[in-house]
């Protein structure tokens, strides 16, 4: 167990006096209003479809807001998790189980996805129905895009290392952010261990201030949320899903598959249940159903997970890389949909092919954002980076149009696997480091009142902070009980 806890104050259960313990009525927690929200969006969505398709601009500027703080976010809690470690060798060893995971469960994510959509074939017999003009352009746009990439050496120079220290931050390259977090981690690990604690305790202390803004944004998640439903109702209806609903069922069950059997034996056999974790990360969960991005709970994930007892350490490296290599649900949607595509258009693609598609898709996964629509991007360019007799440049700007109409839908889903497969990541990957307070792990599971809102927390305890290196903790939760 980690000594983490000495160090943070009483752990969760302890009778501690945090306020964050406390009972509160339902009214006031987020997940009842982001809930209010998205039925409120259903049902205006289903009345007034019109009125509903106009409220896109809601969740849109939501997911705005939260981008402008998740560069900041992310390369000041990689830092403070880096440099507070004190070695370089223990950090890379944290990195190096991470990614060992990531492609673990990035295979079976792809395999799974794989299996179920041979046995399933939701696109067998699907009628010719050209698509919309305007959706078909749309489609072409994403093929153009997809089509810019480069393969490894340009996912590294174009990707991957940033062309200025600022860049990044403007235009919101969250890989590229990640690599200078860790440049200026490993740098300030170099320095001298006094001058190390102050760097430290600067950065720590400019990221509680980004987290004070984000639990100020986080009051617009309920709107957000019956914007975001709201347009999807009105905009898609039921009529437009018709043709499609075998892939919708067909993907949202395998991902439920790889959650409850993939995830949960990896949960059971790393001494936790699953639908605990879950229910303890439910406020954002919620969020991603009303917003259809991953990206908006990064913050509220990074503060929740430390709370619950896994080292500031392990969770400022493992989940914001995640975010780009670990997108399970990402991974099923790219077979899927690529294999639809295929039997939509009466192929019947050999398992070798198969394999090679999922080898391709092993790399072109990497990377993806975490907003809607980016998986669309993403199978555009692996089918592109394909080619070959079975996918054409008009195969697949046909596919890519049929499947836009339901992205929306498939988003979400995307969207929650990627986050619960990550959430569990950093708890399992914790846990093989040694360092997951696992007494207080237990205690958030079994009462997640006392980890809901880390960020409230850390904003109403910061008055018994020292001027001494922040405790292994990140910056929404140092100092604070739970």
């Amino acid at each position: 167990m980690s000594t983490q806890a000495a160090d943070a104050g009483p752990a969760p259960g302890s009778g501690g006096s945090s306020g964050g313990s406390k009972r509160r009525g339902v009214w006031t927690q987020l997940w009842f209003w982001v809930v209010v929200g998205i039925t409120a969006g259903v049902v205006v969505g289903l009345l007034a479809p019109d009125f509903a398709s106009d409220l896109k601009f809601l969740p849109d500027i939501f997911i705005q807001l939260i981008k402008m703080i998740t560069a900041p976010v992310i390369f000041c809690t990689v830092i403070v998790g880096i440099a507070s470690i004190g070695s370089l060798a223990a950090a890379g060893g944290i990195a190096a189980r991470a990614l060992a995971y990531f492609l673990l469960m990035t295979l079976v994510a792809l395999g799974l996805g794989l299996l179920v959509v041979n046995i399933v074939k939701p696109g067998a017999g699907f009628p010719p129905i050209p698509p919309d003009p305007s959706t078909l352009a749309e489609a072409q746009a994403d093929i153009a895009e997809g089509g810019s990439e480069g393969g490894a050496i340009g996912f590294i120079q174009d990707t991957l290392l940033p062309e200025s220290f600022f860049g990044p931050f403007v235009e919101n390259e969250i890989l590229r952010v990640l690599v200078l977090a860790i440049l200026v981690a490993a740098a300030t690990s170099m320095l001298a261990p006094s001058l190390r604690k102050r760097v430290v305790g600067g950065i720590d202390l400019i990221a509680k201030v980004i987290f004070g803004m984000i639990r100020l944004i986080m009051f617009l998640a309920p709107l957000a949320a019956f914007g975001g439903i709201a347009y999807t109702v009105g905009a898609l209806g039921g009529e437009s899903l018709g043709n499609l609903a075998a892939l919708m069922v067909t993907f949202w069950g395998t991902c439920l598959i790889f959650v409850v059997v993939v995830l949960g034996g990896v949960s059971a056999y790393s001494g936790f249940n699953i639908f605990k974790l879950i229910r303890m990360i439910k406020d954002e969960i919620l969020i991603i159903v009303g917003t259809s991005s991953s990206e908006t709970v990064l913050p509220r994930l990074l503060a929740k997970l430390e709370s619950a007892g896994a080292s500031r350490s392990t969770v400022s490296m493992v989940l914001p890389t995640g975010y780009s290599f670990n997108l399970d649900g990402t991974c099923i949607y790219l077979t899927m949909a690529a294999l639809f595509i295929a039997q939509a258009g009466g192929q019947d693609l050999p398992w070798g092919v198969q394999i090679g598609l999922v080898a391709l898709m092993l790399l072109t996964s990497k990377g993806a954002a975490g907003v809607s629509g980016a998986g669309l991007v993403t199978l555009a360019a692996s089918l592109q980076a394909f080619g070959g007799d079975f996918y054409t440049t008009e195969s697949i700007a046909i596919g890519i149009a049929i499947i836009a109409g339901i992205d929306r839908i498939m988003s979400e889903g995307r969207a929650l696997t990627n986050v619960i497969g990550n959430t569990v990541a950093v708890m399992v990957i914790s846990g093989w480091n040694g360092d997951r307070d696992d007494e207080r792990f237990q205690a958030a599971l079994d009462d997640p009142e006392l980890v809901r809102d880390a960020i409230e927390q850390e904003t109403h305890g910061g008055e018994d902070e020292t001027d001494d290196t922040p405790a292994d903790r990140t910056p929404a939760t140092a100092g604070a009980s739970a």
